[in-house]
């Protein structure tokens, strides 16, 4: 069931919203050859002790487009570097080195209202292909978002990321999608990246719906495949891949990003 947030609610939302921002800042500023991701997921988890917050990540069971139900989540932060799409358990084995791209995904809790969103960032100078693609998928969330207006429908926001994805010469993930939420991290409806097929779902975006917008954007083929740890998604050809999310309210006025930095009002699109 697709619920719709009061004002009151969205300002909750908002709260955690900041968090989330602070999180990736902060991981942002960190990122360097030679860290590990273990670290990161400290940094991260730090910012929520400092906020009185909580992760949406932590021991959460499983994505409910997926059948199977792997061990809970292990971390605060998901790091997924290079062809790992999404998912990716930090560890204190992991280290980045120069050349890499990571992406890194939190999720916080305030008085029980989530907020999520995701980076890629280039670990000290990277290709100009890695480089492009996360200008490209940067650049394909700006566009989702842009699309998210009250009156039309999901279908219209993964209609344009794609589209943009493609005229750029990369492919969307199909398999992952991103999605509603609210009291929960994943809530309907589902946003897919991609332009929904005749006869598939493709509700209409009413004012008060908050949603998650996420391409995930590969150099390659879109097809994916899960490793064993039952998390980490990596590219079935092992092509770069790159994550950019933000939570977003949609209002009679235009989409209003939740997941920014600073104290005052969220930032419209």
């Amino acid at each position: 069931m697709i619920t719709l947030k009061t004002p009151a609610q969205m300002a909750k939302m908002r709260e955690a919203g900041r968090v989330v921002a602070a999180m990736l800042e902060e991981c942002r500023a960190a990122v360097r050859p030679g860290i590990t991701t273990a670290e990161l997921d400290r940094i991260a988890a730090e910012v929520l002790r400092r906020s009185d917050a909580t992760s949406s990540f932590f021991g959460y069971y499983g994505h409910p487009i997926r059948r199977e139900v792997p061990p809970g989540f292990p971390r605060t932060i998901c790091t997924s570097i290079n062809e790992e799409i999404v998912h990716g358990i930090p560890s204190p084995k992991r280290k980045l080195r120069e050349g890499d791209i990571v992406g890194i995904d939190a999720g916080a809790i305030i008085d029980g209202w989530h907020a999520d969103a995701a980076i890629t960032l280039p670990v000290g100078k990277v290709s100009p292909e890695a480089e492009r693609l996360i200008g490209v998928t940067e650049e394909a969330l700006r566009i989702g978002i842009a699309n998210a207006q009250v009156g039309g429908r999901i279908g219209d926001i993964g209609a344009a990321i794609e589209a943009y994805v493609r005229a750029q010469g990369f492919t969307v993930v199909q398999n992952y999608v991103g999605h509603g939420i609210g009291r929960a991290m994943h809530e309907e409806p589902q946003v897919p990246n991609y332009k929904p097929a005749r006869g598939h779902p493709n509700p209409p975006i009413g004012e008060g719906l908050c949603i998650a917008i996420e391409p995930m954007v590969n150099v390659g083929g879109p097809e994916t495949r899960t490793l064993e740890d039952q998390w980490t998604v990596v590219t079935a050809d092992r092509s770069l891949s790159a994550h950019f999310e933000h939570t977003l309210a949609c209002t009679a006025a235009g989409p209003v990003v939740l997941t920014v930095p600073g104290k005052g009002a969220a930032v419209a699109a």
